[in-house]
């Protein structure tokens, strides 16, 4: 297990998971060990299923369909989840993990932290920063 302080001079960058990155099996085998992560909320969206179109990922999970994010129009809603701290070639292996149906984008946690997050990749930029402007 990593462990980097959260409190680094340098910070790392955050990634917001409400899924299967949650999962230590899932760390290992992308990361090659755990990630050091506290909970914490994102603010404006809500979770709902896609339908994998990757049939080795789907397999992989054994689930067809995953969690994704879309946006609500409303700071209101929240999605619980996990904040991971990652360098950036764990980040680009999380980009290289994440099937099509996603797409990476910063939001605002309820923390008050600035973390990646991704979100359905069918939302279009207006939609999301139309909630969080933070998001690109």
């Amino acid at each position: 297990m990593r462990t980097e302080s959260h409190n680094r001079a340098r910070a790392m960058p955050l990634l917001f998971s409400y899924g299967t990155l949650q999962d230590e099996r899932v760390q290992l085998a992308l990361f090659g060990g755990a990630l050091v992560g506290w909970k914490d909320e994102l603010l404006g969206f809500e979770q709902t299923l896609v339908l994998i179109s990757d049939p080795e990922f789907a397999r992989s999970s054994s689930k067809t369909h995953h969690a994704i994010l879309k946006p609500t129009g409303t700071l209101d809603s929240r999605v619980a989840g996990m904040a991971f701290e990652l360098t950036d070639a764990e980040l680009e292996r999380a980009d290289e993990y994440e099937p099509a149906e996603y797409r990476r984008v910063t939001a605002r946690l309820s923390s008050g932290r600035e973390a990646w997050v991704y979100v359905d990749a069918t939302v279009t930029g207006e939609a999301v920063n139309l909630v969080n402007p933070m998001a690109t």
